[in-house]
């Protein structure tokens, strides 16, 4: 009976002591003894993420072009456009003083509602309310350039409403009418050399739908 109670304990530790040694054990890997040679090795990378404007090849623009890939919907649009507006930082503040996730400026913001600059750049709720509301707003200014312009090509390109509303948040909604009724004609550029152009093919083809025209869009907490 003892012989068996003491075989009990003994196996167990004798395990135990085994398995401490082989943990201690430095043990050394010859990675030569591992190669990739003779390996077909085909990399892809999705056509929805590697999007870089071919005709703007410089180091900055195609970081520019490069943002997370949400889909073509309203989701997909505004943080697409956030991304490059701030690389979607709803705490910063440019050279310019635009503020925030989509660099909104201060007037605009007045026109939607917001009067205190501080809170607005602070509170992440508010902002996201700020773009729906102005969008709304420019949907609503801009419904009747939509309607006769979207499907068409200025410029070279192809006219959609997404590409409509990204270019009136870069310039405001007379800018890109001004734009659209002198089938591009007149441009506008900000200080950074961003586009109307630029934006109306960069922001092509997302759904809008979500975003319903609104002449008294106002955000409200």
């Amino acid at each position: 009976m003892i012989k068996k109670i003491t075989n009990y304990f003994v196996v167990p530790m004798s395990i135990c002591a085994i398995l401490v040694v082989a943990l201690n054990t430095n043990t050394t890997v010859d990675m030569t003894n591992f190669s990739t040679k003779g390996l077909e090795l085909n990399y892809t990378v999705s056509k929805d993420v590697a999007m870089l404007d071919e005709k703007e090849p410089t180091q900055t623009n195609a970081f520019d072009n490069f943002f997370p890939y949400l889909g073509k919907n309203y989701m997909g649009f505004k943080e697409a456009l956030a991304f490059k507006e701030s690389r979607g930082n709803y705490f910063t503040v440019n050279d310019f003083g635009y503020l925030g996730k989509y660099q909104f400026g201060v007037e605009t913001l007045k026109v939607i509602g917001i009067y205190n600059a501080e809170q607005f750049l602070y509170n992440p709720e508010l902002q996201e309310k700020a773009f729906l509301a102005n969008a709304e707003r420019n949907k609503w200014i801009l419904r009747k350039d939509i309607s006769r312009f979207v499907g068409k090509k200025i410029s070279g390109i192809q006219i959609t409403e997404s590409g409509i509303l990204a270019a009136a948040h870069l310039a405001g909604p007379g800018s890109v009418k001004k734009f659209l009724r002198s089938y591009g004609g007149v441009n506008f550029s900000d200080a950074f050399g961003s586009s109307i152009t630029h934006y109306m093919k960069k922001f092509s083809g997302y759904d809008t739908s979500y975003i319903v025209a609104n002449k008294k869009a106002k955000v409200t907490l």
